[in-house]
């Protein structure tokens, strides 16, 4: 379980992990899936932390929307792109492959990003700027720490319900040797935790979380046939935006 828990946070983020002394299993692979979301905890937590910490330095006498800004570096940092990586791949694909799965399949591969991969990456950047930006005036700690969580857990979640279509992608090993019983318990038990946590707020950002589980899935399956790494960290980035936008909307 340790090594999975160590596999996770190797893959997802770009903390100093130690390298493994063995060359991971694929069962080992499709293990650590069920600590996306624990990884995804960890990075909200030092979000929350670095937030704090500025909060209380000479930090507060800025603007916070340097803050703001600061906590977003932290962010990606952190993760080191990994997720925007696959969402630009995922724009890029989208628009040039006209509605064909074959090219659209071929330009996720190339690592070049075109001018939609930017805008689409500028544009949801901008968003999780200004959304963190309204969070600051009010309490933003709790939604900090389950932006990232939530991410990671709609990742599981598209793993366990839809076909991965790569066979000899990177990501085949963690959709075919995952624990679905476990993560079916995983994703449901967060779900739940979200709804306690933020009360009124936590049921309509689960249901605007679904609705956008929903229509992305649709979309994957139609154009795909299912999902590809890229389009992984694409619906992460996403539900992570999603996560701070509803938040900030209904903000006081």
């Amino acid at each position: 379980m340790i090594r999975a828990f160590v596999l996770a946070l190797q893959l997802l983020t770009r903390l100093p992990i130690p390298s493994l002394t063995t060359p991971p299993q694929p069962r080992e692979l499709g293990l650590s899936v069920l600590f996306f979301p624990g990884v995804g905890l960890l990075i909200g937590a030092l979000l929350a932390g670095a937030l704090l910490a500025g909060m209380h330095t000479a930090l507060w006498l800025i603007d916070p929307g340097v803050l703001a800004a600061l906590v977003l570096m932290v962010w990606v940092l952190l993760t080191g792109g990994l997720h925007l990586d696959g969402l630009a791949d995922t724009a890029d694909a989208w628009i040039g492959g006209q509605g064909d799965r074959e090219r659209t399949m071929a330009i996720m591969k190339d690592p070049r990003s075109g001018p939609i991969a930017i805008v689409v990456i500028v544009l949801l950047l901008l968003t999780k700027f200004a959304a963190l930006q309204v969070l600051l005036a009010g309490d933003a700690v709790l939604v900090l720490l389950l932006a990232p969580v939530l991410g990671r857990t709609v990742i599981v979640l598209l793993l366990i319900t839809t076909p991965y279509v790569r066979p000899d992608g990177l990501g085949s090993p963690y959709a075919t040797y995952l624990p679905r019983w476990s993560c079916s318990v995983l994703v449901l038990l967060i779900a739940v935790a979200t709804a306690a946590l933020l009360e009124g707020l936590g049921g309509i950002l689960l249901a605007v979380l679904t609705i956008n589980f929903i229509g992305l899935r649709h979309s994957l399956m139609t154009r795909l046939g299912g999902v590809t790494g890229d389009t992984l960290g694409a619906v992460c980035e996403l539900t992570e935006m999603v996560a701070l936008l509803v938040p900030a909307l209904l903000a006081d």
